[in-house]
């Protein structure tokens, strides 16, 4: 799979403009290099850069560790607290991603449980508001 290196210079620059950072508070933040940060930053030298350098560039953007290398590799980035497997070859962290979705899942339904809990309620007690209206239309009829 080819690398977007432009995705990654979007990524960053939409970042920066969201919490408002500069080219130079994003190097203080990310310890990264000026000019490593200008070539990314601006897609002027697409080449290998260690996982560590977009490692400290998403810590620094405040986004999730993996969120600049999921980019980078046309993934979907993993959201902040949710884990990301290093690479396709990595089977722990793929099977760690799948537990963390399927806890999430699992705390959805439990959700929409208590939702209709209460719904079953609810309709429980209009039921018995309507027979209340309905007992007294016949006793008003006699």
């Amino acid at each position: 799979m080819s690398e977007d290196w432009a995705a990654v210079a979007r990524a960053i620059n939409q970042r920066m403009t969201e919490l408002g950072l500069s080219q130079r508070e994003l190097i203080a933040r990310s310890q990264v290099s000026k000019a490593t940060v200008r070539e990314i930053q601006h897609n002027r030298a697409q080449r290998r850069r260690s996982d560590r350098t977009l490692e400290a560039l998403s810590l620094a953007l405040d986004l999730h560790a993996g969120h600049l290398a999921a980019v980078l590799a046309g993934r979907r980035p993993p959201e902040p607290g949710e884990p990301a497997p290093k690479g396709d070859d990595d089977i722990p962290g793929r099977l760690a991603v799948i537990e963390h979705q399927l806890r999430e899942i699992t705390d959805r339904l439990r959700g929409m449980g208590a939702l209709n809990d209460r719904l079953d309620e609810v309709n429980a007690n209009v039921e018995s508001v309507l027979k209340h209206v309905s007992d007294d239309r016949g006793i008003n009829r006699r």
